[in-house]
């Protein structure tokens, strides 16, 4: 059996995967979708991942290869510069390929760090391989860490392992795919914290706010109250 990517909203058909061996998807630009493309940056959005007034916005012919862009949808629908919130890198620019890398809200800069959910999934499934272990869920936090900041993991698994081992796989493998980020833990970002927790708990805190099911998935990314609100079930299930 055959599989291909597929890129689709509720607002269209966005892209496609176009050629088996490579996992980019090309830009569907000649079926009622009108594209714009806003950098992924502190200009253009604040640290919860919200825009700022009056963004810089690119047509496509204005992208540049391996820069991260909010994509923007006007449709023959009806939908006018609609903000979709997923997170696009060009592969291609000829070509109009991409992936998807994020969500504009799913995205940790506390400092300059970077962080993308695509480095995240990726550092995951590495230290995956590495314990040989399965990681079902995850999610990370940025928090306050002295006068400075740091980043803390919640994973989810049913294998053993140990959360200081992990820990130091995870931030080795995150300085690989990620430079800024490498840059920032020998400064502002002064530490990680990894806890280990049962997989249950993931599920049953969707469960506790009605969020099972196929449709529904668990943010990579806790902010502000939702993180407290994580915390505090956490602590309640493993008392």
């Amino acid at each position: 059996m055959t599989y291909i990517e597929t890129y689709l909203a509720s607002e269209g058909f966005i892209a496609y995967q176009h050629e088996q061996d490579n996992r980019s998807m090309r830009l569907v630009v000649n079926n009622g979708l009108f594209f714009e493309f806003i950098p992924f940056n502190s200009e253009n959005f604040n640290v919860d991942g919200e825009l700022v007034r009056k963004p810089k916005t690119l047509l496509i012919n204005e992208v540049e290869e391996g820069e991260e862009y909010a994509l923007l949808l006007s449709t023959c629908s009806g939908a006018w510069r609609y903000l979709i919130g997923d997170v696009i890198k060009f592969t291609s620019v000829a070509k109009a390929e991409i992936i998807i890398t994020g969500r504009t809200k799913h995205y940790l800069s506390l400092c300059g760090e970077h962080l993308s959910v695509d480095n995240m999934n990726k550092a995951i499934e590495m230290v995956s391989d590495e314990f040989n272990i399965r990681i079902n869920e995850f999610s990370v936090s940025g928090i306050k860490h002295g006068s400075l900041f740091a980043h803390k993991w919640y994973i989810g698994t049913d294998d053993p392992v140990s959360a200081e081992e992990l820990k130091i796989s995870l931030d080795e493998k995150l300085k690989i795919l990620n430079d800024d980020y490498r840059v920032e833990r020998k400064s502002a970002l002064k530490e990680i914290f990894v806890e280990v927790v049962p997989l249950k708990v993931f599920l049953s805190y969707m469960e506790k706010n009605g969020k099972i099911g196929s449709q529904n998935k668990f943010p990579r990314v806790l902010k502000n109250h939702q993180f407290e609100d994580w915390e505090k079930f956490v602590k309640g299930v493993l008392v």
